[in-house]
């Protein structure tokens, strides 16, 4: 069985004082729902579990009978960090599950065809990542102001959602941080902690990610499409 969590926990500071990012509606509906939709048209995904904040459970369930979705779905309450979200959403998954999609809730964009892709990358390596490689120049600063130096782009790349895992890879490699106390805002990186081989799926349609409201009007026009 294939399972998928939707992180859905975070505060979202940037975006600004009292905005919720997840609820922003774009192109008719809000962000988290269009991210909801590209994981209950994934053919092969069996169950979502959302990991959402304290007390937002109710938005959730009250959102999935407004849009009628109809996948399995759980939801958890997500802990201090990412990781910790992480860990209560693969608490949830059921027991047959044997890979895992992890997505962030405001990535609502993600095509069918880069979640299948990373669920292949993960039955080969047990781990993958959405990414593009960086085509922008780089530049490295100590204090903020002036440029230290040009970074080599050429073996640079920027990772996004869905990570895709076998179960018992990712469990392996949290349980590993957490018992560290160590601070990561990517899953993969556990992986890198424990040694674990992760497979680069190149994202070819833009995934963004909504961080600023300045991202809003770009998802828009990519979302308008599909709505």
């Amino acid at each position: 069985m294939i399972s998928a969590i939707i992180v859905a926990a975070g505060k979202g500071t940037r975006m600004g004082v009292g905005v919720d990012k997840l609820w922003l509606e774009v192109a008719g509906r809000p962000v988290v729902a269009h991210t909801w939709q590209r994981f209950e048209d994934a053919p092969d995904i069996g169950e979502i579990i959302f990991v959402v904040r304290e007390g937002m459970q109710s938005h959730f369930q009250a959102l999935a009978e407004q849009f009628h979705f109809q996948k399995p779905f759980r939801i958890v309450v997500g802990g201090a960090e990412r990781q910790d979200s992480v860990w209560n959403g693969l608490q949830a998954l059921a027991p047959a599950t044997a890979i895992v999609a992890i997505q962030d809730a405001a990535r609502p964009c993600t095509s069918l065809e880069l979640i299948m892709a990373t669920i292949a990358a993960a039955r080969e390596t047990g781990a993958a990542v959405a990414a593009q490689p960086v085509t922008d120049t780089l530049k490295e600063t100590v204090d903020g102001k002036l440029i230290s130096r040009t970074v080599d782009r050429s073996k640079l790349w920027a990772v996004q959602t869905p990570q895709t895992f076998q179960v018992e890879v990712i469990r392996h490699a949290i349980a590993a941080v957490r018992a560290k106390n160590l601070q990561l805002t990517d899953d993969t990186a556990a992986c890198e902690l424990v040694g674990q081989r992760v497979q680069l799926v190149k994202s070819v349609a833009p995934n963004p990610k909504v961080t600023v409201p300045a991202d809003l009007p770009f998802i828009e026009s990519l979302l308008r499409p599909m709505a």
